[in-house]
């Protein structure tokens, strides 16, 4: 019988790919069963696949309809890379061919920081589209805001006006929502959406910036106790970054997983209070951490690959996914329901 569970997809960009292999592996066989996604980013965009394609079959058909959105997702994604995006940034500002040949010759991700600098999304005016707009939308599975069939779906994403989280679920997660959850501010416009608790239209950012991915929303009593979570920045570097590079690469890991780690603080207090017999009679349930992840694979990678993947990484990271799955399935699936997988106090510090 399957093992029911949640997951967190951690958003990463293009390193993303690396959950498209977990996530391909756990919908392969049928030791585990989904039954709620959180997802931030590209978090968001591999849930919105899985979702969608479960969704939309019972059984294992909805299995093969959730891997066929992935693959579509990242054959798409990967259209996005090396000196593709160069000309996808040029035709929305036309620029000088010798500084387009220039720019080809430099390395993108670089020309591409220095572009964001100077122009903003919203200089294009007309010209402007999102990429993710096409990508969700064509989906060979569709997505079904509300449908209440799949796994529950909770998307995050950043209000930018006040700074806070916010969670769309049910008749909210519409392909807007799961574009707004991967919305960088330097490379697309704010996504601008509908909020019933404030009656107002809200401009929103990446979810990266205030829960990568969030729990919380996982904590629903009707939802099982395990939350897996597929992580995507690494924690922990060894060396002391001391290039520009190095140093803003890290600035940009420890930024994106500082909410996650005080939930997961935050989580290991309230084991704490049970443990002492101080939240009896409160109906709480204990959350099981479980976590999928390959740290020596993420630290060999920089930061910029997340934006601008090298030929064939994509691939690469799939399979470094779907190992990480397998060797999940063999030995921490089997504390599914009964206890962590992971040290918390330990991970956070």
């Amino acid at each position: 019988m399957p093992k029911s569970i949640n997951l967190a997809l951690q958003g990463g960009g293009a390193h993303g790919a690396f959950a498209w292999g977990v996530l391909d592996r756990l919908l392969e066989g049928d030791e585990i069963d989904i039954a709620g996604i959180s997802g931030t980013s590209a978090g968001a965009l591999n849930g919105a696949a899985v979702t969608a394609g479960l969704a939309a079959r019972p059984g294992k058909a909805g299995r093969r309809a959730a891997r066929e959105n992935l693959d579509y997702v990242w054959s798409q994604v990967g259209q996005f890379s090396d000196n593709r995006m160069v000309r996808w940034m040029s035709s929305m500002v036309p620029i000088p061919r010798g500084l387009q040949r220039l720019a080809e010759l430099m390395s993108p991700v670089a020309w591409l920081e220095g572009f964001s600098r100077v122009f903003s999304p919203y200089d294009t005016g007309p010209f402007y589209s999102n990429p993710l707009h096409a990508i969700i939308r064509e989906m060979p599975h569709k997505l079904h805001a509300g449908s209440e069939a799949g796994p529950d779906f909770f998307v995050t994403a950043t209000n930018v006006r006040t700074g806070r989280v916010r969670i769309f679920s049910g008749a909210e997660v519409t392909p807007e929502a799961v574009m707004a959850s991967g919305c960088l501010p330097t490379l697309f416009r704010a996504v601008e959406i509908d909020d019933p608790a404030t009656g107002r239209r809200e401009a929103y950012w990446d979810g990266g910036y205030s829960g990568n991915p969030a729990l919380f929303p996982l904590f629903i009593p009707t939802l099982p106790p395990d939350i897996v979570i597929v992580t995507i920045n690494p924690m922990e570097r060894e060396a002391v970054p001391k290039t520009p590079v190095e140093i803003q690469d890290r600035i940009n890991e420890i930024s994106f997983n500082s909410s996650l780690l005080r939930e997961l603080r935050a989580i290991q207090f309230m084991k704490r209070l049970a443990a002492e017999g101080r939240l009896t009679g409160r109906g709480m349930k204990e959350p099981l951490i479980h976590m999928v992840s390959d740290d020596t694979l993420m630290t060999s990678l920089g930061t910029r690959t997340k934006v601008m993947p090298a030929p064939g990484l994509l691939g690469r990271m799939k399979e470094a996914g779907r190992g990480a799955a397998e060797a999940f399935i063999a030995g921490d699936a089997a504390n599914i329901g009964q206890r962590d997988s992971v040290d918390l106090p330990k991970l956070y510090g």
